[in-house]
């Protein structure tokens, strides 16, 4: 059975090429934000890993991170991080909040896939 990555990112572009890239390989759940997300989740979407950007509005990737991993429904779930700042101030942050990888935009989607199927398999 496919396995679920859920994508969480503003923007549409990244959306649609991480839902294409990876769709050849997981079932793939996209939102717009942390809230809708967070939605999807108490909705019963449990996915086996999740991809989150840390700029978006209404509720941003640090304050998602945090959501989830204080959750004793969802904490189990590996998170990758995406962001468009390369700091190692935010690594240590998103790590810090219990991140499971962090990666930094532009990104390649095959590097991504690879650390996608390393926390999952």
């Amino acid at each position: 059975m496919k396995k679920t990555v859920h994508i969480i990112d503003d923007e549409l572009s990244i959306r649609m090429l991480l839902e294409n890239f990876l769709g050849k390989t997981y079932n793939v759940n996209t939102s717009n934000d942390g809230i809708e997300a967070i939605k999807s989740l108490e909705e019963g979407n449990m996915p086996d890993l999740i991809v989150a950007d840390i700029q978006m509005p209404n509720m941003d990737g640090y304050e998602f991170l945090q959501k989830v991993k204080e959750s004793g429904f969802f904490k189990h779930i590996p998170v990758i991080m995406l962001s468009g700042i390369e700091s190692s101030v935010e690594r240590v942050k998103c790590l810090k909040l219990g991140a499971n990888d962090y990666i930094v935009k532009p990104f390649n989607p095959e590097e991504l896939a690879i650390r996608i199927e390393n926390l999952i398999s």
